[in-house]
């Protein structure tokens, strides 16, 4: 990264490129623009094409989609090293619009921010990216290097898909990568993995008025969740990377009617993984649970399936690993105001994610993925999440 600001520097005479009021106003438009434009995951089609028509109308040349439907535009001139700036353009679902205080796919703007759903989650970061490559563009020949701009697909519910299939199917092999993510404008250095678990317990049903006869499923259910919950305050935890954390998200049972005991209950645990654990030791932990209350069940790592917008087919293990920044070293850096500052992150992981959630103000029941777009600080108010549909998408 440094080598290329260097170069960077040196093609434009140390004087960095500045956003014009009216370039200001159209990357505005450009992110109210996204908000309006639905993309579910699976379903990014349209927010693809208005990025690759505003890098065009920006003399941002050369974009493509890939099989996944990634848009992807390389900025240099191949040789050297890459830089990688990645933004996802997919949204989870409204499920609620009522819980909104403006309408979450109206990109309002409103005393300096705009409102809807994935504002700052992350369409803001799409349109910055989209408009940070048009700056960057007439200095492409002088780059000791490669800027490449990644505008990946279903992240919501398969983070590192997209990109799996840019590195290992496509063949981008970046040095670092910078995520837009929002992390109130400090340089995040370490991420928790993630570990999707699918816990099933098995009954026998009865009739409603003689329950004695069976075994209600959800009771079992209902142990198993108390144990997780107990078990939640006893996960490892990383000055760097914070604590490990394990969430009920969903939960269904199965009976032949409302006056039948279930014979079947499961539910899903999306359990945060910090230095020193893994999925697969996640897992041991509630198998560990499930023989200890002596319950008839089972637990399984999900995997995800989709089909992508371009009709690419998708299966993956939902089992993510963590990225951490090493003992000893912040997890986060203030982003360096002065020009020439520059905070680099280590050796043994590339990756770096920002974006100013703190600009977010959502009101008394806006949606936690809300808006952007403060031109100044506006305190963080306190929000209620109304749903995290994730659109087409299915668990294998």
């Amino acid at each position: 990264m440094e080598r290329l600001m260097r170069a960077f520097m040196r093609a434009s005479n140390h004087q960095r490129p500045q956003v014009s009021r009216n370039g200001r106003d159209s990357l505005v438009s450009f992110a109210q623009r996204l908000v309006r434009t639905p993309s579910l995951s699976t379903q990014e089609g349209e927010v693809a094409l208005a990025v690759q028509e505003e890098l065009a109308r920006l003399g941002v040349g050369g974009a493509w989609v890939d099989r996944v439907g990634n848009v992807v535009v390389r900025i240099g001139n191949e040789a050297g090293p890459t830089l990688l700036f990645n933004a996802h353009m997919d949204t989870v679902a409204v499920t609620d619009s009522g819980a909104w205080e403006h309408d979450p796919l109206g990109g309002v703007v409103k005393n300096g921010v705009l409102y809807g759903l994935g504002a700052t989650d992350m369409k803001g970061a799409v349109a910055a990216m989209v408009y940070a490559a048009g700056l960057l563009q007439p200095y492409a020949d002088a780059l000791r290097g490669n800027a490449v701009f990644a505008f990946v697909v279903q992240e919501e519910p398969c983070e590192g898909m997209a990109m799996r299939v840019l590195v290992e199917e496509e063949g981008v092999r970046p040095a670092w990568v910078v995520l837009g993510e929002p992390t109130d404008l400090q340089v995040s250095r370490g991420h928790r993995g993630r570990v999707m678990l699918k816990v099933t317990t098995f009954g026998r049903s009865s009739h409603g008025s003689q329950p004695e006869q069976g075994d209600n499923a959800v009771y079992s259910a209902a142990r198993l969740i108390f144990g997780v919950e107990m078990m939640a305050g006893t996960l490892g935890n990383d000055p760097v990377l914070g604590p490990g954390t394990v969430a009920l998200t969903q939960i269904s049972s199965r009976s032949a009617s409302l006056n039948a005991v279930p014979d079947q209950c499961t539910f899903y645990l999306d359990r945060r993984l910090t230095l020193g654990e893994t999925p697969s030791g996640a897992l041991m932990q509630v198998e560990a649970l499930i023989a200890r209350e002596n319950i008839q069940a089972t637990a399984e790592i999900t995997r995800y399936c989709g089909q992508s917008y371009t009709g690419y087919a998708c299966e993956v293990e939902e089992a993510f690993p963590r990225l951490g920044a090493g003992r000893g070293s912040p997890a986060r850096r203030p982003v360096p105001a002065q020009r020439g500052a520059r905070a680099r992150p280590p050796a043994a992981h590339h990756a770096l994610g920002f974006l100013d959630r703190r600009r977010v103000h959502g009101g008394r029941r806006q949606h936690p993925h809300g808006g952007l777009w403060s031109r100044r600080p506006e305190p963080r108010p306190h929000h209620a999440r109304t749903g995290a549909g994730q659109g087409p998408v299915a668990r294998c």
